[in-house]
């Protein structure tokens, strides 16, 4: 059994709408029980389905759609964590990396996830990802350079190098 907790405001979302537990329960094999604490409990013959299950439901809680979710049930998906938090101390420099994160009506944060195909949530203190290897790696290139106080126009050129370099080695492996 796997137990778990997420945000007030996104296990409201999973009570007011059973249809999501049943998504990832159908998905992931497994059954799913919100207990009145506020505790998600996963339950499954299988651990492997409840460790997919887990990190689907986490994934929801640090505010990706159900859909972008479950991609994670699918092996070559991974999620990715970045914790503004643990890097800044003070609350207003960490709206700030937010903020540059996601630039001026989403349009960084758009421009990040168009490039490197990869999905982006930005949520509490959290920066998370999920999509495969290299594009977690290829949307990470920009937002830590984002973190590290470079501009937008430097992240998007690492990010578009590294996603050339990518696409040229996929490319040449098939020959």
């Amino acid at each position: 059994m796997q137990q778990l907790y997420i945000t007030h405001e996104r296990l409201r979302s999973l009570r007011s709408d059973p249809k999501i537990i049943k998504q990832v329960e159908k998905a992931c094999s497994c059954k799913i029980a919100l207990a009145e604490d506020g505790t998600i409990e996963i339950n499954s013959k299988d651990a492997f389905s409840e460790f997919n299950a887990r990190n689907v439901i986490y994934a929801f809680g640090r505010g990706f759609d159900i859909e972008t979710a479950l991609k994670l049930v699918n092996p070559e998906f991974y999620f990715r964590i970045i914790d503004l938090g643990e890097i800044e101390s003070k609350p207003e420099r960490v709206k700030q990396l937010k903020a540059r994160i996601i630039g001026i009506g989403g349009k960084a944060k758009r421009y990040i996830e168009e490039v490197s195909m990869a999905h982006i949530s930005v949520y509490g203190d959290t920066v998370s990802m999920i999509g495969n290897i290299t594009q977690i790696s290829e949307a990470e290139t920009a937002i830590n350079t984002l973190i590290d106080g470079g501009t937008h126009k430097t992240a998007y050129i690492r990010m578009e190098a590294m996603h050339r370099k990518n696409k040229e080695s996929a490319i040449s492996a098939r020959f």
